[in-house]
């Protein structure tokens, strides 16, 4: 059995379903994705610690494992890929008997992730994933962390390429689903990486409702 991570004295949870989440993600993700969703955790702890925050660490944990399942081919439905990846994720926690009250805190946590100033005015938890995923995509709020934490962090779980794998996966979801990145980030990469695309226009869309004026 592996051991326990641990960074500067902070331990990762390492309960039965902590375990078969991060199984679950390890089987959902190629390298480069991986790592960042454990990456996220991290961030989201050391944030979580340095705010003094009160919250759910193994909830963190869950989410932030769980949070990009909508990426994978395995898991990816018809839905945004936040709300594809918050199904998976509950549908799993729910197979594994986990307190309902709390899948919800984790469906709000991966729905919400990419939702600026939605997310961080939620739960703690909720607000936590918000952050880590931040830190690690956007370095937002990388001064609330120590360098040596972070250099920690990516020797345990290197980038090894991350921004092009994951501005190609999100690239892919468009191509795939293009009625889910209308008015998303989605929309700016998926346009960027492949300059045929067609995705809707918001303004296009609002000026072609039914309605006279």
């Amino acid at each position: 059995m592996k051991r326990p991570v641990t960074i500067e004295g902070i331990t990762a949870p390492d309960s039965e379903l902590a375990r078969k989440a991060a199984a679950l993600a390890e089987l959902a993700h190629a390298k480069p994705l991986l790592n960042h969703v454990h990456r996220t955790w991290w961030f989201a702890e050391f944030i979580g610690k340095k705010r003094q925050m009160k919250y759910d660490r193994e909830l963190v944990y869950l989410a932030s494992l769980l949070h990009d399942l909508g990426l994978s081919e395995n898991h990816a439905a018809d839905k945004r890929f936040e709300v594809d990846g918050a199904d998976a994720a509950s549908r799993f926690l729910d197979a594994h008997g986990y307190p309902k009250t709390k899948v919800e805190v984790v469906w709000d946590a991966i729905a919400l992730h990419s939702s600026a100033d939605i997310a961080d005015r939620r739960e703690p938890e909720v607000a936590l994933v918000h952050f880590g995923a931040h830190v690690d995509v956007l370095g937002f709020r990388m001064d609330e962390i120590s360098p040596q934490l972070i250099d920690d962090t990516l020797a345990l779980y290197p980038r090894l390429g991350f921004k092009k794998a994951f501005t190609e996966a999100l690239a892919e979801v468009a191509r795939q689903k293009p009625h889910t990145a209308i008015g998303t980030g989605l929309a700016d990469i998926g346009r960027r990486l492949s300059p045929a695309l067609e995705i809707p226009d918001v303004c296009d869309l609002l000026l072609k409702a039914p309605f006279e004026s």
